[in-house]
C-alpha cells in the first residue's frame, strides 16, 4: 500500500489521521514524513527531532505518533506519549520482553490506546520471518546472518533478533533440544552472538542497506531464506499500515504479522 493506494482500503470521508514523527530529521524519519503527507487520509501535524521541544506534538494534537530514533530515548518518548493519550508505532530497535512488559504495565492505566512496535516494517521482511518459524522445526540446525549499513546504532538488528526468538519458540514447541555443535574453542565473536539457542552474525559494510538470511540445516538437505531491502520506501507500506491500525488496536503489539491479516 502506498499513498497512492486505491481509496477503498480507507474511509476517505473521515477525518485524516493526524500524525506526528519523532526523529524526523533522520533517515527513516524523513521517508516517513514524506510518505504520510502524501497519503490521503492523514496529515502530518508535528515533525520532532533531537533538541525540539516534545511538547510540539501534543500542542499539534497528533492522534498517532510514529517514532524512529535511537534505542536509548524511545522508551521515554513511548511512557511521555501514553501519558499524554496518544497511540504509538515504533520502528526503533532495541526492544527486550522487560520492556514490553514495561509498556503494558503502562498501558494498563489506558487501555483505550494502542502502542505497535514493529521489528521491520518490510511486508517481505515478516514473511520471511514467519516463513523462518515454520521451518524451524523440521531441521536440526539454524544460523541466521544480518547485514546492514555501517551507520547502524546496534546489533544485532531488531529483524534478527525477533526471528530468533520466533524460531527458538518453535523449536521449543516441536520439542527439539540443542542443536548440533561440537565447537570448543573459539576467538570471541567468533560464532556470533546467541539469542535463545540461536546463533546471529552481524555484518556491518558500505553499499548495504538491510538483508538477513535464514540457514537451515538437516541430514542431506539444506534451506536459505533471504530478505533484502535496497531502499527505505520498502518499509513505507507497513508503516501507513501500522499507523492506520493504531488507534484501533488497544494494547501493545509487537510485529506487522499481526495487520497482515
Amino acid at each position: 500500500m502506498t499513498s497512492s493506494e486505491p481509496s477503498a482500503l480507507f474511509d476517505l470521508s473521515q477525518e485524516p489521521i493526524r500524525v506526528g514523527v519523532l526523529g524526523a530529521r533522520g533517515r527513516m524519519g524523513t521517508e516517513v514524513c514524506r510518505t504520510v503527507d502524501a497519503a490521503d487520509d492523514m496529515e502530518l501535524v508535528a515533525m520532532v527531532d533531537q533538541g525540539d521541544w516534545l511538547f510540539n506534538i501534543a500542542d499539534a494534537g497528533a492522534e498517532v505518533v510514529v517514532d524512529f530514533t535511537t534505542p536509548d530515548t524511545v522508551m521515554d518518548h513511548v511512557h511521555w506519549c501514553i501519558d499524554q493519550g496518544i497511540n504509538v508505532v515504533v520502528g526503533t530497535s532495541g526492544f527486550t520482553e522487560a520492556r514490553y512488559d514495561r509498556i503494558r504495565q503502562w498501558l494498563s492505566h489506558r487501555p483505550d490506546l494502542g502502542v505497535i512496535v514493529v521489528p521491520n516494517f518490510g511486508v517481505g521482511a515478516v514473511l520471511m520471518m514467519e516463513f523462518a518459524a515454520r521451518a524451524a522445526r523440521f531441521f536440526d540446525s539454524v544460523e541466521i546472518v544480518e547485514m546492514h549499513h555501517p551507520g547502524k546504532v546496534d546489533a544485532p538488528s531488531g529483524t534478527a533478533l525477533r526471528t530468533a526468538e520466533l524460531i527458538a519458540a518453535a523449536r521449543t514447541e516441536a520439542n527439539l533440544g540443542p542443536m548440533p555443535d561440537a565447537t570448543k574453542e573459539e576467538r570471541a565473536g567468533a560464532r556470533g552472538n546467541t539469542v535463545e539457542g540461536v546463533h546471529i552474525h552481524s555484518i556491518r559494510a558500505t553499499g548495504l542497506v538491510a538483508h538477513q538470511e535464514v540457514l537451515f540445516g538437516t541430514s542431506g538437505e539444506t534451506l536459505t531464506i533471504r530478505h533484502d531491502s535496497f531502499d527505505r520506501q520498502s518499509y513505507m507500506p507497513g508503516v501507513l499500515l501500522a499507523i492506520r491500525a493504531a488507534r484501533r488496536r488497544p494494547g501493545l503489539t509487537v510485529g506487522l504479522g499481526a495487520l497482515l491479516d
